[in-house]
């Protein structure tokens, strides 16, 4: 007599069978853990250790190429938030804020420097086109950065209330995109201004008593102390330029590289003196818009024909002026 059910039911009780048979045939379960992961690997769960410890950071572990990603917290990352959304807009503010209430008043009190003697009606050579173009391209170039910089780091709170989230995250990506792209220019213009006016602004004794006399700027009548073709006020404009310049650049390719040249601590040292040469620059490059526009009569010619006054040169730069004169050379090199 044939049992149809059990006949359907054998192939079931045979892996049954079989499964049986391997679980007997295993190791106890502490067995196969010291088999995979060594004698040393902890036996219970409270022995396990989730984070590693390194200075300065919690950790964990992980399997990815990139250990950065077992980092759990930065303590030093709130400090840079910190500086970020608070201490670095006072400092900004302050800076730049502060540069232009003070030049306010000063031509409130002082207005526009006047050539003492009139314009002469005749000009002399000052700056060539190679000169004014590397000049332009520099200046340009800073102030859009200058301007995305700003976006960057006052967007959120001054022009989220006025525009609106999506229109400041377009507004916040293309100021970035264009922040990068216009370091390059900028970088190679500061580059070049060094090499090219490094000779005229070696300091000398002159400059001592130009900064004493304040250049002339706080007397009238044309009265202004001796200068070769850059005064004490240029070459203190020049080495900012280049030496906050170039900071400038080298922190802001090591920003674009994340990771590249240094850690997550060193990318934050690295916004931090990126940002705070930032607004000193800011505020240096203001004043010296101010000197060359409204400050000052005749001084924007230098830069905008690239010939100044013969009056202005007379009495700003006399000693250029006469080395000129002498030689035709518009850098006002002594004749040899």
């Amino acid at each position: 007599m044939r049992f149809p059910t059990l006949r359907r039911a054998r192939f079931p009780l045979v892996l049954l069978a079989l499964l049986a048979v391997v679980l007997v045939g295993l190791p106890p379960a502490s067995a196969q853990l010291d088999q995979i992961a060594g004698p040393h690997s902890p036996a219970a769960k409270d022995q396990v250790q989730i984070y590693r410890d390194e200075p300065g950071t919690i950790a964990g572990r992980t399997e990815f190429p990139d250990k950065k990603l077992a980092v759990f917290v930065q303590p030093e990352g709130r400090e840079w938030r910190t500086f970020r959304v608070v201490a670095l807009r006072i400092i900004a503010g302050v800076l730049i804020v502060g540069t232009a209430l003070a030049l306010l008043a000063f031509y409130a009190w002082r207005g526009t420097i006047r050539i003492g003697h009139g314009r002469a009606g005749t000009t002399v050579p000052r700056f060539n086109g190679f000169e004014r173009g590397v000049h332009w391209m520099t200046s340009a170039s800073f102030i859009l950065m200058a301007l995305t910089g700003l976006v960057v780091t006052f967007g959120r709170p001054l022009l989220i209330p006025l525009l609106g989230h999506e229109a400041f995250t377009g507004l916040a990506q293309a100021s970035k995109f264009g922040h990068n792209f216009f370091s390059v220019p900028f970088t190679l213009g500061v580059v070049v201004i060094l090499l090219m006016w490094i000779r005229d602004n070696v300091p000398e004794k002159a400059d001592i008593t130009w900064i004493k006399e304040g250049g002339g700027f706080l007397m009238g009548g044309g009265v202004h102390p001796e200068a070769g073709r850059f005064n004490a006020g240029q070459k203190m404009i020049f080495w900012s330029v280049v030496l906050f310049g170039l900071g400038l650049a080298l922190s802001g390719f090591f920003l674009m590289a994340p990771f590249f040249v240094t850690g997550i601590h060193g990318m934050q040292i690295g916004h931090v003196v990126h940002a705070v040469l930032a607004g000193i620059l800011i505020a240096i490059i203001i004043g010296h818009i101010y000197i060359g526009t409204i400050g000052m009569e005749g001084a924007f010619d230098a830069m905008g024909s690239g010939k100044v006054d013969e009056n202005w040169a007379r009495e700003h730069h006399s000693r250029w002026y006469e080395n000129v004169r002498r030689t035709g050379d518009p850098r006002g090199f002594p004749a040899e």
